[in-house]
């Protein structure tokens, strides 16, 4: 399991740095290149689909102190959204900000003052919600991510209907920029070996819908915040998915009521939707396939999360 208290001398640490740009229909990371950090930042990174509205709600409840009206909908922007930009309003910000990106860590300015949370899910669950979520998904969103002026390379296009058709494309060729935001894979690989950073902290989906109120504490204590006692009811009760559908049109963003069906951008936080859908042979090739590119330990913890390798006993 991660730590969350202590850490090196930051002398000893070989932060990260960047070494590309990523550029496409949605992401352009150039924004991160002249983007002045605050040494109390918080970054929330996640490959999309992994959880990252639920983590935006869980710190959004952190910062305000289980606050019923707060929203990450006007304070958590995801500063390297190509199409819509987000750098004035955050600059303008005079609470502690907590800063969305679905971009890979070596094309990221990497401040060794901010706190990272990077969320994960398995993959086929990612996969299954990144299908809902594109093809559920109005022409204006099509027209807002590829008609915007500057993209590069080319358009994103409309999934298949059949799931489990877009999760073999996706097994085939993770790279192609006409599927998603951008590359798994490679995404996945940069921020699992990072893990040893001391401002950086992995929290698994599973872990999540397992013990919500402990992985949020866990959460709290990496970030240096502190809940009243009294308080902590609020903040978990906030953080439900339960919660968070019934109060989805205020705490997503405002384009999401346009650009999206109402249950694309919170789904139904549920897994497993692939078992009866995949054959034996997709599972098969697909296990082959998620340890050929990330190795046992990170394959076993994708899966499952820190409970699902405490369950095999690594």
């Amino acid at each position: 399991m991660d730590s969350v208290v202590g850490s090196p001398n930051e002398r000893e640490v070989q932060w990260p740095v960047k070494v590309r740009e990523l550029q496409n229909h949605h992401t352009d990371t150039t924004i991160w290149n002249d983007f002045k950090f605050r040494d109390d930042d918080i970054i929330i990174s996640t490959w999309a689909k992994s959880g990252t509205t639920w983590m935006q709600q869980i710190i959004s409840q952190l910062i305000h102190e289980g606050a019923d009206e707060a929203s990450a909908r006007d304070e958590s922007h995801w500063l390297d959204l190509r199409a819509v930009p987000m750098k004035p309003a955050l600059e303008a910000q005079t609470h502690r900000r907590y800063i969305k990106t679905h971009s890979p860590i070596d094309a990221l300015v990497y401040s060794p003052k901010a706190k990272y949370v990077f969320v994960a899910r398995d993959v086929r669950d990612t996969i299954w919600s990144m299908h809902n979520h594109l093809y559920n998904a109005t022409p204006a969103y099509y027209e807002l991510v590829n008609e915007t002026p500057g993209r590069v390379g080319p358009a994103l296009k409309r999934p298949p209907p059949d799931p489990a058709q877009y999760f073999r494309e996706f097994l085939d060729d993770d790279t192609d920029p006409t599927k998603s935001h951008s590359p798994f894979w490679e995404h996945f690989r940069g921020w699992w070996n990072a893990r040893g950073l001391p401002n950086l902290l992995r929290v698994h989906f599973n872990d999540l819908k397992a013990d919500l109120e402990g992985e949020i504490r866990k959460v709290a204590r990496f970030l240096d915040i502190q809940i009243p006692e009294e308080k902590w009811p609020d903040v978990v009760h906030h953080c439900t998915f339960k919660y968070m559908k019934e109060n989805e049109a205020r705490l997503c963003p405002d384009y999401a009521e346009i650009i999206f069906k109402s249950n694309a951008m919170i789904n139904k936080g549920d897994n497993g939707r692939w078992t009866n859908l995949l054959t034996k042979e997709d599972i098969d090739c697909f296990e082959k396939k998620v340890r050929m590119e990330l190795g046992e330990e990170a394959a076993d913890w994708l899966a499952g999360g820190n409970r699902g390798v405490a369950a095999k006993g690594r």
